[in-house]
């Protein structure tokens, strides 16, 4: 792939969205693989009518989306159906996030994902970026923001690879435990140190 691929992932409450948000405001290309995730399963899609086929009907709502609340309480009951799920849609995901990145135009491109280094897309960036914060600051920020309980939170952490781990397996991370001044400021100085590994990156590659 020639473009230079940036990954950047983060805990729920971390500030993800915020980092992505405002790269995609300095013209860089954002694949964002939740938003994929979503256009795998939309209404006619090739991912939505296998579902269908699968489960019946019944696993639609009145418009023809995907009920996905029927579907998360199938496969957390059934391995299986779990396995199957993944097997159909980890591929049509991965495809669709290599085609964005390849048609992606800018100094650098941004794979964004909340479970990159879980589901195995840290192998499709040349760097990766971490955005931190300690996990009370997760609870906080997430309970407040989505009106859910600290306890379904902690759960939704508890679920993910340990902040630990994923401290390791980053390449930079951005510690987003201060002010959004604060954190804009070193992420400016983070882009632009991007902008020329990419240069060096596509000069030489």
């Amino acid at each position: 792939m020639s473009n230079w691929v940036l990954g950047l992932t983060g805990g729920i409450g971390a500030g993800k969205t915020a980092v992505s948000n405002a790269l995609a405001k300095k013209g860089i290309a954002i694949v964002d693989a939740d938003v994929i995730a979503k256009q795998v399963v939309a209404i006619d899609s090739a991912g939505l009518k296998a579902i269908e086929k699968r489960f019946g009907t019944d696993i639609l709502d009145s418009e023809g989306n995907l009920n996905r609340a029927k579907l998360r309480a199938i496969i957390f009951s059934d391995e299986s159906s779990k396995v199957w799920l993944e097997q159909l849609l980890h591929p049509m995901i991965r495809d669709e996030i290599l085609s964005q990145l390849q048609q992606a135009t800018g100094p650098y491109v941004v794979l964004s994902a909340p479970l990159l280094f879980e589901n195995g897309l840290d192998k499709l960036c040349d760097h990766t970026l971490l955005v931190d914060v300690p996990e009370h600051i997760q609870v906080a920020r997430t309970t407040a923001r989505d009106d859910v309980s600290n306890e379904q939170v902690k759960s939704i952490i508890a679920a993910q690879m340990s902040r630990s781990e994923k401290q390791k397996r980053a390449n930079t991370i951005l510690n987003n435990d201060k002010s959004l001044t604060d954190m804009y400021n070193e992420l400016n100085i983070l882009h632009q140190n991007f902008v020329s590994t990419a240069l060096n990156h596509s000069t030489n590659g």
